[in-house]
C-alpha cells in the first residue's frame, strides 16, 4: 500500500521545502486576488502540519498560483484559527483551503464565506456544511480501524488497552478512537480507559501515566496522532513490552519505529493533502469541476518498511 502511495506523492514531489513561520508563509507578498489561495491549517508548529505547508507551497510553485498559508500556534486554538478564517475571507483570495481544529465553531464563519461566492475546500478534518466545495483527506474511522487491527494482532484476547484520543470536538480525531475502538472490541480486547491529550505530546504523557496508575494491566495503546503516543511511549518506560500505536506518520514516529520503541503508526499523506488543496482550489477558480471528497490514502507503517518511509519523508523535507 505504501509503494503505491509514494510513488503516487513522489510523482508530485520536486523540491518542496519546508519554511516555518510563526503564523504565516506565503511565497509571494499579496494574500488576496482572483487566483490566489489561502490555506488556513490547525497550526504551523507541528511536523504533521509542515509537510502539509510542504504540500500547498510546492503546488504554489509547481502551478504558479499564489499561496498564503497561516495557522495557530497550537491545535486547541480554536478562536485563533477561527479569528485567521475571518482575517482570509476580508482579504478576498480566489479560494480558501481550511483544515478546521473544530468544526462546529468553524462552520458558521466558513457558510459565510460561500454566501459570498468564496469557494472552501476542506483538508485533512471535515465538516458537515453542504456549501464547501470539497473535502481532501484521510478516511479517519478507516485509518482507526486500521490501527486497532494493528495493535490486536499484537496482543492476546482478553488483553486490557487504552486510547488517547485529540482534544474534545476534533471530528478526525474522534472518528479514529471509534474506528479503533470497534476493532479491538471485535478482536476481544477490553478498553479500561479512553482520555483526551489535546494532540500534545506532553500532556499525554501525563495522561498515561495517570491511566497507568488506575489500571496497571494495560497491555497495548492506541493514539489518535503520534505526538500523543510518543508522549505515552514516555510514560510507558521501564514497564515492560507496551506496544503504542500511533497515527499521522511523522519523522520522529518513524524514527521510534526504526528504533524498536513504538510498534507502528497509520501514517497520511500530508503533503499530497496540502498539494491537492491547493490544486484544486485552482481547478475551482478555473471553473473545471473536482470530485467532492478526495480521498488520500494511508499507508501502515512498522519495523518492516519504517526505513522506505523515512527516507520519503526526509526527501520532501529537503
Amino acid at each position: 500500500m505504501m509503494k503505491k502511495g509514494l510513488k503516487k506523492l513522489g510523482m508530485l514531489t520536486m523540491a518542496a521545502g519546508l519554511l516555518v513561520a510563526a503564523g504565516c508563509s506565503s511565497d509571494k507578498a499579496s494574500g488576496g486576488g482572483e487566483e490566489s489561495v489561502t490555506v488556513v491549517l490547525k497550526t504551523l508548529s507541528s511536523p504533521y502540519w509542515k509537510y502539509v505547508e510542504a504540500g500547498a507551497k510546492e503546488a504554489g510553485k509547481d502551478l504558479g498560483v499564489d499561496v498564503n498559508i497561516v495557522g495557530p500556534a497550537s491545535e486547541s486554538q480554536v478562536i485563533e484559527q477561527v479569528n485567521m478564517i475571518e482575517d482570509s475571507i476580508n482579504q478576498m483570495p480566489g479560494a480558501i483551503v481550511v483544515s478546521p481544529s473544530q468544526p462546529s465553531t468553524v462552520v458558521p464563519v466558513l457558510k459565510q464565506a460561500t454566501q459570498g461566492d468564496l469557494p472552501v475546500l476542506l483538508i485533512d478534518t471535515d465538516a458537515d456544511f453542504d456549501e464547501k466545495t470539497a473535502f481532501i483527506g484521510t478516511d479517519n474511522y478507516t485509518a482507526g480501524q486500521e490501527g486497532g487491527k494493528l495493535l490486536a494482532s499484537m496482543l492476546e484476547k482478553g488483553d486490557s488497552v487504552a486510547l488517547i484520543a485529540g482534544a474534545l470536538g476534533n471530528s478526525a480525531m474522534d472518528a479514529r478512537i471509534k474506528g479503533a475502538k470497534e476493532e479491538l472490541e471485535k478482536a476481544g480486547m477490553k478498553i479500561v480507559a479512553e482520555q483526551p491529550a489535546d494532540s500534545d505530546k506532553t500532556k499525554a504523557m501525563s495522561v498515561m501515566e495517570n491511566i497507568m496508575q488506575k489500571n496497571k494491566d494495560v497491555k497495548g495503546v492506541f493514539s489518535a496522532n503520534d505526538d500523543m503516543a510518543l508522549g505515552a511511549l514516555r510514560a510507558l518506560e521501564g514497564k515492560g513490552d507496551i506496544p503504542v500505536i500511533g497515527t499521522d506518520g511523522t519523522v520522529e514516529a518513524v524514527e521510534s519505529i526504526i528504533a524498536g520503541k513504538m510498534a507502528g503508526t497509520i501514517a497520511q499523506s500530508p503533503y499530497d493533502m496540502g498539494y491537492q488543496g491547493v490544486e484544486n482550489a485552482l481547478k475551482t477558480i478555473k471553473g473545471e469541476k473536482i470530485e467532492k471528497r478526495i480521498d488520500s490514502g494511508i499507508d501502515i507503517i512498522t519495523k518492516e518498511n519504517a526505513q522506505e518511509k523515512l527516507e520519503f519523508l526526509q526527501s520532501i523535507s529537503k
